[in-house]
């Protein structure tokens, strides 16, 4: 009978099997650790852990391609909510200097039809104040066509017709008779004067305008705005007193329209102070067109009586042919 024998081999016979002498490797560098003042290089259970690459994250613009840690790569096909929010203001800024522009542009285009239509109203109307003499007919003929023109207006819905009270005529009652005061002197002054000489008296109108806002507004003008007065009160004066064709009752007709269409300024802000009851500029107009032919149209008529005979018409149309050619 065989016996078995088992032998195991010896560590050193073995190499894999060998212990390793930590403190003779001469490649073990042991941890320095310091934590709270404590040094850990001497300590018999340091551990020897490989060193690793240092890795440097770079944000410069050199990068070809800048890393981002823990983050995953934007998507290309959603924009983020920081870029079209930028988009949106470029787009609402540029949106609003293209408004503004078209708005300054659109005043300067009224002010121009205006200075147009104005200059061709006054000399029409001089033509007609010389071959008709009657400047207060001649107004409540101008407030009748206004007053055709709004309710054509209204009717065929070409601007939205308005709802008012009792409250509110009564308001604009004010605004009427001196808004009728207004073109009944500014035509008695052209049919005295010449129309160069009434425009230039006319051009005292921001004069009134200061005075009376101080007075009823309660709007004290700076010194800049007192100083701009001076050479306009100083340039009409001058022109009175060199107009060939000057006369008291022209000059003071004209001072008279100044007055009453400034005082229908200021109480046309005081009237549309009022937020809740107030009406725009062109309801407002249209009203008191109304409100002044009807203020007007009996006094024409008891003053002047009525020269709408066909004798006196042809008279008429005849001398203003003539001052026409």
């Amino acid at each position: 009978m065989q016996s078995a024998a088992f032998s195991l081999p010896s560590p050193s016979s073995h190499p894999y099997l060998k212990p390793r002498n930590f403190a003779s490797n001469p490649t073990f560098y042991p941890i320095r650790g310091v934590s709270k003042g404590r040094d850990f290089s001497d300590s018999t259970n340091a551990i020897s852990i490989p060193s690793f690459p240092k890795r440097s994250w770079s944000l410069s613009s050199s990068s070809p391609l800048p890393l981002r840690a823990w983050t995953s790569a934007p998507s290309l096909s959603k924009p983020s909510p920081l870029h079209l929010r930028a988009t949106a203001a470029e787009n609402a800024g540029e949106a609003g200097k293209s408004g503004s522009l078209l708005k300054t542009l659109e005043l300067g285009l009224l002010f121009g039809l205006w200075y147009i239509f104005n200059i061709y109203f006054n000399i029409y109307n001089k033509q007609v104040l010389n071959a008709f003499h009657y400047p207060i007919t001649v107004t409540a003929i101008q407030f009748a066509v206004g007053t055709i023109l709004v309710t054509i207006m209204w009717t065929f819905n070409l601007y939205k017709r308005p709802k008012i009270n009792g409250a509110q005529l009564a308001a604009i009652l004010p605004l009427a008779v001196v808004h009728t005061l207004g073109n009944l002197f500014t035509n008695m002054s052209l049919g005295k004067v010449a129309v160069s000489f009434t425009h230039t008296i006319k051009a005292m109108e921001p004069f009134f305008s200061v005075v009376l806002s101080a007075m009823f507004l309660g709007e004290l003008p700076t010194l800049w705005v007192v100083a701009s007065l001076v050479p306009i009160v100083g340039g009409v004066a001058l022109a009175s007193v060199t107009e060939a064709s000057f006369n008291w009752a022209g000059f003071w007709t004209a001072m008279a329209s100044n007055l009453t269409n400034q005082s229908r300024n200021v109480l046309s802000k005081k009237v549309m102070v009022n937020k809740e009851e107030s009406m725009d500029n062109i309801t407002l107009f249209s009203i008191i067109t109304i409100m002044s032919l009807i203020l007007l149209a009996p006094v024409a008529i008891f003053t002047e009586g009525v020269k709408f005979t066909p004798a006196y018409l042809q008279s008429a149309v005849s001398t203003l042919n003539e001052l026409r050619v």
